[in-house]
């Protein structure tokens, strides 16, 4: 706790502390053994066009399937996973389950991109492009259709080795975007240099944009120099039409939150697809009914 709270200083010992730490060796030791037993599951939320009015893409979101039944959210066990050293294969097990699933919606003439987050631990392990390559080449799914998600915290921790596996990643034909932009620290300069397709407002922006000036002046910004970059911007975490309305006059038209969807399960998700003919490729009129029926947060 003491380290915790600013390291070079004491504290007292706590019950509430010794409970909390026990908690959580029982959770990590859980979470172990999800892992052995792969007890996740792959969600998915739409992003949508909303001057097209069609879903453009998915994004896949992992889900733990405790043995008592309880979905686990990741913000309670994806901290603990990278404390852990148990990110790498969580994040392995959603790539391949991602490109499976949607190969097999592309089989059935649904050829919806979908992507992909990516962790440090991943992304700072060389072997990482030749990984995505392997996941690619066994599930049969067309490189176009992957987008790779990675913040800008890790892509700013050694540039020149990001660069390179970027590069890399590029080669194989998958579309790359930085992740909760703009709330990390990032160089223009390098960003330039970077071969990175898209930019995601992070949701922290998106949800007081409408009340602060400030956030609304930034994602401002950012859809300026993304669009002065050549990049596609996406909104995360619209939950308001007034947000929606708000982000549209910015000049940000791809969205994603609750607003449109929820995070649901393949089986969910495919049953809005199997009914719909795509015009073209990623390209899905929008059901909100569906995509968000029984769905979890």
């Amino acid at each position: 706790m003491a380290k915790q709270t600013g390291r070079n200083r004491y504290q007292f010992f706590s019950r509430d502390i010794e409970d909390k730490m026990r908690k959580r060796y029982a959770l990590a030791h859980q979470l172990r053994h999800a892992i052995e037993k792969q007890h996740f599951e792959v969600f998915y939320q739409a992003k949508v066009d909303i001057a097209r009015h069609t879903i453009v893409g998915l994004e896949a979101l992992v889900r733990w399937r405790h043995e008592s039944g309880r979905l686990i959210s990741p913000g309670e066990f994806i901290p603990l996973a990278e404390e852990s050293n148990l990110i790498e294969p969580i994040g392995q097990f959603v790539l391949v389950q991602a490109c499976r699933q949607v190969y097999a919606w592309h089989q059935q003439g649904q050829s919806v991109p979908v992507s992909v987050n990516v962790s440090a631990v991943q992304f700072l392990n060389p072997v990482f492009p030749q990984t995505v390559h392997d996941a690619l080449l066994q599930s049969g799914l067309p490189s176009r259709l992957l987008e790779l998600e990675i913040t800008e915290g890790v892509l700013m921790h050694d540039v020149a080795a990001a660069r390179v596996t970027l590069e890399k990643l590029k080669q194989l034909g998958v579309r790359l975007a930085i992740d909760d932009f703009g709330t990390g620290y990032s160089s223009l300069a390098y960003l330039k240099r970077f071969p990175v397709d898209v930019l995601k407002i992070d949701q922290s922006f998106v949800r007081d944009m409408l009340t602060d000036t400030g956030d609304s002046k930034i994602i401002s910004a950012i859809i300026n120099l993304g669009r002065g970059l050549g990049m596609e911007l996406v909104a995360e975490g619209v939950e308001q039409q007034a947000q929606a309305d708000a982000l549209h006059r910015l000049g940000c038209t791809i969205m994603q939150g609750f607003l449109y969807s929820r995070p649901a399960p393949a089986a969910e998700v495919g049953k809005v697809l199997s009914r719909l003919t795509l015009p073209t490729p990623g390209s899905v009129p929008i059901v909100k009914p569906d995509v968000r029926h029984h769905a979890n947060p």
